[in-house]
């Protein structure tokens, strides 16, 4: 199903029919111990005589033994004579968040998804590619996907070259940072800020946990600061690998205002054994970013979009009803009632 729309007119031209969302792994992703991600990238290169746009999925597969949690980053880079207007991404249940832009170029396409992804879990966005008619059909397409909690820089890169073939690309070197340009600002956010460094091409500054807007070349990121409060720990992500400064950002003056309080509507899966393992959804508003607990207990495996929550109950003492609620920044909801079964 269509969750985000980069501009209208790409969605006509994509067959939403034959996609599917949610789907398993494929059979040769590797299993490695831990949160893993993985990236895939296929589709047909553009035509200058006659011109036709190309049609590219770049795709991610949660490929570890632990669930992939927190902030993902995906990146495609298209050479001199190629360009894409954005993208528009799929996936089952809407139970995260999802953002992308796209350079004034035309050539560089960033996305992060913030939800728990457990293991198997594969989703995709489909872009289109614009040939100039001067395009010579040289250069290659590059597709990164880096997270924070991965530790394993293999299967973050993945090519088409413009002959059409995929080489094999080396596993990025890991990052390195050298410091910071200002180590303090408003809490409201919206300090310029440069990250220092090595190797951070298409990284992702996150600071205090949160993505900062901004791009990133091999030796230095230049972002703005997202709202916070306190001491603030400065982390660039690559396909390499996460690197951490030496200096935090300290956050000065009033933090941001809160967001506003979630509202939970209801529980589509309202009753579940006492064993837990029941896989509920969640609906409401303001729900990004939470967190569930069943009769004060956390929910497993949760994910939380603006209005979609999704988690697995915990198994509990004994049958009967409980109270549910989802708590983000913002606060906590009241509750709505989840019955444990014998």
């Amino acid at each position: 199903m269509i969750t985000r729309l980069a501009k209208a007119g790409l969605a006509a031209a994509l067959s939403v029919t034959t996609l599917a969302t949610g789907a398993a792994a494929p059979a040769d992703t590797p299993a490695v111990q831990g949160p893993h991600v993985t990236v895939s990238l296929n589709g047909i290169l553009p035509s200058t005589t006659p011109p036709g746009p190309g049609q590219f999925s770049v795709g991610w597969t949660s490929a570890g033994t632990q669930d992939l949690t927190g902030p993902t980053h995906i990146t495609v880079d298209l050479p001199p004579g190629l360009t894409t207007d954005g993208a528009m991404f799929y996936s089952t249940p809407y139970d995260y968040t999802f953002t992308e832009s796209v350079s004034p170029d035309g050539r560089h396409l960033e996305a992060v998804l913030v939800g728990t992804r457990q293991p198997g879990h594969y989703e995709f966005m489909k872009m289109h590619v614009y040939a100039a008619a001067t395009w010579q059909r040289t250069g290659k397409i590059v597709a990164t996907v880096a997270n924070p909690n991965d530790a394993d820089p293999t299967g973050h890169v993945a090519v088409v070259s413009a002959d059409g073939s995929t080489p094999t690309p080396a596993v990025p070197a890991p990052p390195t940072v050298t410091g910071l340009d200002a180590t303090s600002g408003p809490g409201a956010g919206g300090t310029q800020l440069t990250v220092s460094g090595s190797n951070l091409t298409n990284g992702m500054v996150l600071i205090g946990g949160v993505p900062a807007a901004g791009t990133c070349t091999d030796t230095s990121c230049a972002v703005t600061t997202p709202g916070g409060s306190g001491s603030a720990p400065v982390s660039v992500v690559t396909p390499g690998g996460t690197v951490t400064a030496d200096d935090t950002f300290d956050y000065t003056g009033d933090p941001p205002p809160a967001p506003p309080a979630p509202v939970v509507s209801k529980a589509l899966t309202a009753s579940g054994p006492v064993a837990g393992g029941t896989r509920t959804y969640i609906t409401g508003e303001n729900l990004a970013y939470g967190t569930i607990t069943f009769g004060g207990v956390p929910g497993l495996h949760t994910s939380c979009g603006p209005k979609f929550c999704s988690a697995t109950t915990p198994p509990a003492a004994e049958p009967g009803p409980v109270d549910v609620t989802v708590t983000t920044a913002g606060g906590t909801s009241a509750p709505v009632t989840f019955m444990y079964t014998a």
